[in-house]
């Protein structure tokens, strides 16, 4: 799915330090590698979890590539929400050495 202009968006290095950063990949994959201050709620469980969502600062939405994060800052933005995408998600995150933590071992990686 194409979102063009219809999506803020950020990149990865713009990202602000003390940013909310919404990583909506499965669990495997947040388990595998993600940024050390993320929060975890997986896009499939975003309908019941979206109150903990804080709606008095901007949200920055992480996956994988930047599809799903796309998917779901449109929609954080339709409902109310300042949300942007992070372009090209966790696995530019990783390309441009931005910290990153793992819950399986050592040495996170982007699943």
């Amino acid at each position: 799915m194409i979102f063009g202009e219809d999506v803020p968006a950020v990149g990865v290095t713009d990202v602000p330090q003390d940013a909310y950063l919404l990583d909506v990949r499965e669990q495997d994959e947040w388990e595998a590698g993600h940024a050390p201050a993320a929060v975890h709620i997986p896009m499939r469980e975003l309908g019941d979890r979206a109150g903990e969502i804080p709606r008095d600062r901007d949200v920055y939405v992480i996956c994988r590539s930047g599809v799903r994060s796309a998917q779901v800052t449109v929609a954080l933005n339709n409902a109310g929400w300042l949300a942007r995408n992070v372009d090209g998600g966790m696995k530019h995150w990783a390309e441009t050495g931005r910290p990153m933590i793992s819950e399986t071992g050592p040495d996170p990686y982007v699943a």
